[in-house]
Formats: structure tokens, C-alpha cells, sequence
């Protein structure tokens, strides 16, 4: 699925998953999802409100990741699309989205093998 880095005009805030991505990808049985951020593996709690008007992640863990490895040297007010791959139960990974790939198959169909890490 892709998701979008989300900003509040001063820094990235986390992650704009969307409504759609909420209710498809994230069972309400879930409180918490694991990110891997390349070597890093997180732990980030959803918010009761996640499934309805608030499909966002924001954990400081996360914020500093795209900071830092999304965002550098970019305009923190234009958001950045990333893949969120399925990794495991309840698990995901974080990579740039492939400039050929389909928005709606987006990390779907790769090996996680074949998938580069983010810069």
C-alpha cells in the first residue's frame, strides 16, 4: 500500500495512511503494529480513533527515521509517498515506491528479498 509522510509545517509528524488503507491492511483485533525501518524494528500503538477519522502514525521513533532518512533536504510541507510492505502478522516494512510500479499494487507482489531498504 502507499502511505504518505505527514507534516505540520515544521517537521514530519509520522505517517498519513488513509481511511481505506485503515480498514483494508489493519485489523481492529491490533492495538500496535511493528515497523522495520531498515535495521531499526519499532513497535508503534494505533490510536482508538485510527479506523475512523484519524488513519495516522505518529510515534517520535518514526518522526526522527523520516526526518531523517525520507525527508532530508526536502520540503517538509510536501508529503512523500512511501510503500508500507506486509512483512509478517501485523508487521511492515517502509520503502521508497518504485517509479514503474501500479499505486494499487504497490509492494504487494515483490519477495521482500527483492525490495532495496530506504536511503
Amino acid at each position: 500500500m502507499v502511505v504518505k509522510t505527514q507534516s505540520n509545517g515544521r517537521g514530519v509528524t509520522g505517517l498519513y495512511i488513509g481511511a481505506a488503507n485503515a480498514q483494508r491492511h489493519f485489523p481492529r483485533r491490533f492495538s500496535a503494529i511493528d515497523l522495520r525501518l531498515g535495521e531499526l524494528q519499532i513497535q508503534c500503538s494505533l490510536p482508538a480513533n485510527f479506523w475512523g477519522d484519524v488513519p495516522e502514525i505518529r510515534d517520535p521513533r518514526l518522526c526522527e527515521w523520516l526526518e531523517f532518512k525520507v525527508s532530508h533536504g526536502q520540503s517538509r510541507r510536501t508529503p512523500v509517498s512511501l510503500a508500507m510492505v506486509p512483512c509478517g502478522t501485523n508487521s511492515f516494512m517502509l520503502r521508497p515506491v518504485r517509479a514503474d510500479e501500479p499505486a494499487d499494487e504497490t509492494a504487494m507482489n515483490y519477495p521482500l528479498e527483492d525490495l532495496p531498504r530506504p536511503a
